[in-house]
């Protein structure tokens, strides 16, 4: 449905987004561009030089994702790339440089720590902070840059972007927030005021578990441009065949978004009954401790679920006892997936702690399966 305020609705968004003008006789979505280097006589002029530069399969892309995280906003670039990672590190390492100090989420991502030590390594000041309760406020002053990982991974804390977004404007400070787990359907950091939406496309994005990608969106020319740069130095490019299948993937997400946040509440609200469960956070129950502020700047909750079970033999016989859910790390797939997250150090989180991915299985089904998963384990 179309509104005069807001625009196209985000299925209709999602499905045309990118889409070139029509052609008589030629594909709605061309296939990918497969080029190391193009015809380029004379002067260097054209949009299309070489393969590590850009791609006609990339610009499209590129150009979808930017429909979906800032629809309607001018001046706004997104750059793809081979990984989440890739993209990450692209901000990070393209912003800051030696006597800086950069803010990050000390329960963000589990690599982030390997960010740290390569960011200190250059002589950059890294200073962390929770997540919840807008702690990272607290180490702002003086930063060249915050990073805002929310809902944060695997924890599901939320903190308030718009508030932090405010403080940092006032110290001259950048803002970039990691959206993967929101994709751009659950929320968009730019209209909230950050310089950078930043994300793993491998996750809900793309959905199936099939592509490694990455994403920064920016509306600051200069700023972008540092990571137009930083990418071509690094050659942290996606292939065309991924990006192709990422752009495919993305007339989905809508329907795909929709199912799986319904899921994962359903999940969260049966999982709410259970006595074995301690610990459940999903930013959709009212109940939530980051339920209110992610009311104020989320349209969808995400499709994880995050709770503990009592011992590490307990989470693992839960695992091995679940018939519809891979054990498998990740998150945002069709196909449901959950992981004991301590199997990988590096999260403060609990032995028997697990990450609960919702697929696109009929909600009933899931939740009974993981419903007998769990009286299975207990035996």
């Amino acid at each position: 449905m179309t509104d005069a305020l807001t625009g196209p609705g985000d299925g209709t968004r999602a499905v045309r987004a990118g889409l070139p003008d029509p052609v008589k006789h030629e594909p709605t979505l061309p296939g990918p561009v497969f080029a190391a280097h193009y015809h380029l006589p004379g002067e260097v002029t054209g949009p299309y030089a070489y393969g590590r530069d850009e791609n006609p399969t990339w610009t499209r892309l590129e150009r979808a994702i930017g429909e979906l995280e800032a629809p309607g906003q001018d001046g706004v670039e997104t750059l793809v790339f081979a990984s989440g990672m890739a993209a990450i590190s692209a901000v990070l390492f393209s912003q800051l440089c030696a006597g800086d100090a950069v803010v990050l989420p000390s329960d963000g991502y589990q690599v982030l720590p390997l960010i740290r030590e390569q960011l200190e390594a250059y002589g950059i000041e890294v200073r962390t902070a929770p997540t919840g309760g807008d702690a990272q406020l607290e180490v702002l002053d003086g930063a060249k840059l915050l990073w805002l990982e929310t809902p944060s991974n695997p924890g599901l804390d939320v903190c308030d972007i718009r508030r932090l977004v405010a403080a940092a404007r006032a110290r001259g400070c950048l803002v970039a927030v990691d959206n993967t787990l929101a994709t751009p359907l659950g929320q968009r950091p730019l209209e909230l005021g950050t310089d950078f939406s930043v994300a793993s496309g491998t996750k809900q994005l793309t959905g199936h578990g099939d592509i490694l990608l990455g994403y920064v969106t920016g509306g600051d020319a200069s700023a972008m441009a540092a990571v137009r740069r930083w990418r071509k130095i690094v050659g942290a490019i996606p292939g065309p065949m991924e990006a192709w299948l990422a752009h495919r993937s993305i007339a989905t997400l809508q329907l795909r978004v929709d199912r799986q946040n319904a899921t994962a509440l359903a999940l969260a609200e049966a999982l709410r009954g259970r006595d074995e469960v301690t610990g459940l956070r999903y930013p959709g129950l009212p109940d939530d401790p980051s339920y209110k502020i992610a009311s104020q700047q989320m349209r969808r909750y995400g499709c994880v679920v995050s709770f503990a079970l009592p011992t590490r033999a307990r989470a693992e016989r839960f695992l091995v006892a679940l018939r519809l859910v891979d054990e498998a790390t990740s998150f945002g797939g069709v196909r449901s997936t959950a992981e004991r997250r301590g199997r990988w150090g590096g999260d403060a989180v609990g032995e028997g702690f697990i990450r609960f991915s919702a697929g696109a299985e009929d909600p009933q089904d899931l939740v009974a399966d993981v419903l007998r998963a769990l009286d299975e384990s207990a035996r």
